[in-house]
């Protein structure tokens, strides 16, 4: 079953044809509206009026995270504040976060993408939908549910945590379909089981699972212990949101990417020249719709590949591969962007720390840890126990009310740490995804 026909299925050619007047709709408007894109376009020698093939997307320059940044809050708003109807924001990679602002056609586009995604997944009106991921700044609790009623099916907002009130409510409700992290539906099937709870009784036959990478052997193991179908799902807050590509329940070899929405290229991370479809790459993507805040050329730094070959439903959107990876020092700690930048802040203001540190990411059980490792002076190192564990509480909260992270910290002496003579690296993945 396909939620909208006339566009999932369009052949290649007509769709290329979409995409191609899409793009120049939106390099038009954002060299006349966004002050950014204007003097990069100018600085890169290019013109709207160059973009004639879809080819061309090449000559135009990439967007980066920190543009983003350095544009904050709204200096990439393409419609005047008047026209904006919400804002997210997620993670940036120092204090400031990435703002993200959609219009009343934007939140309409938003949920259509995620209404498709559902049907890609077997949904239909008949079903529940359990909706576990966070409510809020996050893009993920407020994209699924306004997806989910778009489609018409309903919706339990649950958002993130409390566990024992999710265990009861999906045996209390009968939701037919999880959505959330896939660490956090193993943690609900491991709390589940504790408690003697069935999970293979309840009446989930579907999971989407997305907001962090995850492995085939992971799929199998949420699998087996609830008894549905799991399926991958992709987004990114700065480009929508969840809903960007989705596995189709038919196929469950790649996520299609919602072509005539966004277009997708992999390039070469280190000299950002496009590679050909089923190379590994960096995953860029281009906004061809979105009204508050278009992006060109963003890089992702999602390492995957695209595929050609035609999927079974009959949908003709390109796919890409499972995420493998990532070209940059960004950590996904249970769905939340954790960047070493954001840590350095906060050990940045307490006395006593020396500017060494690494992060250390890890799973217990299911779930995913970080551990923060920081050198202090020899003269606090030498100190009572008791002004330690004051550092290591107060590092470990000061993290938590920014980051929304709960972590580990564990200091040690003075040169304890491995020193590079070139870039640090700072982070330490031990996790087998």
């Amino acid at each position: 079953m396909i939620y909208n026909d006339e566009f999932e299925t369009l052949p290649r050619e007509a769709l290329q044809a979409l995409q191609l007047k899409r793009l120049r709709q939106a390099v038009r408007r954002v060299y006349h509206t966004v002050g950014f894109y204007r003097q990069a376009f100018d600085n890169a020698g290019v013109t709207p009026d160059d973009i004639k093939t879809i080819s061309d997307i090449q000559k135009l320059p990439f967007t980066m995270k920190e543009d983003l940044k350095d544009n904050y809050p709204f200096g990439l708003f393409a419609v005047p504040m008047s026209n904006i109807v919400r804002l997210h924001a997620s993670s940036g990679t120092t204090g400031k976060s990435t703002v993200v602002g959609y219009t009343k056609r934007d939140i309409e586009t938003w949920s259509e993408l995620m209404a498709r995604s559902f049907v890609a997944a077997g949904l239909t009106q008949n079903d529940i939908i359990h909706n576990a991921y966070g409510y809020g700044l996050f893009t993920g609790g407020l994209g699924t549910h306004y997806g989910a009623e778009k489609l018409g099916a309903s919706v339990i907002p649950m958002s993130g945590g409390n566990t024992k009130k999710q265990l009861m409510i999906l045996q209390d409700f009968g939701p037919t379909t999880l959505c959330c992290t896939p660490s956090y539906a193993l943690y609900l099937a491991e709390e589940g089981e504790g408690m003697g709870i069935d999970m293979r009784s309840l009446k989930l036959r579907t999971g989407i699972f997305g907001a962090e990478p995850w492995s085939e052997d992971t799929r199998q193991e949420i699998e087996e212990r609830f008894g549905i179908t799991a399926l991958d799902i992709y987004g990114l807050s700065d480009i929508m949101g969840p809903g960007i590509a989705i596995e189709c329940k038919e196929g469950r070899n790649g996520l299609h990417v919602f072509e005539d929405h966004f277009i997708v290229e992999t390039i070469n991370q280190e000299t950002g020249a496009v590679v050909p479809p089923g190379e590994e790459g960096e995953l860029v993507f281009t906004s061809l719709t979105k009204e508050a805040f278009p992006l060109i050329r963003y890089r992702s730094r999602d390492i995957s590949r695209l595929i050609k070959e035609p999927c079974i439903c009959g949908r003709t959107h390109r796919k890409i591969a499972r995420i493998t990876g990532r070209s940059d020092d960004m950590l996904i700690i249970k769905g939340v962007n954790v960047f070493p930048a954001q840590i350095e802040g906060v050990l940045a203001d307490i006395e006593g720390l020396e500017p060494h540190y690494e992060l250390i990411a890890d799973r217990e059980g299911k779930m995913d840890t970080l551990e923060i490792r920081v050198e202090v002076s020899e003269k606090i190192f030498s100190d009572e126990v008791r002004v330690l564990q004051n550092i290591e509480k107060r590092i470990a909260e000061d993290v938590k009310d920014y980051l929304g992270v709960t972590v580990k910290v564990k200091l040690v002496g003075s040169k304890t740490l491995k020193r590079f003579e070139g870039k640090a690296q700072r982070v330490i993945d031990k996790r087998q995804i």
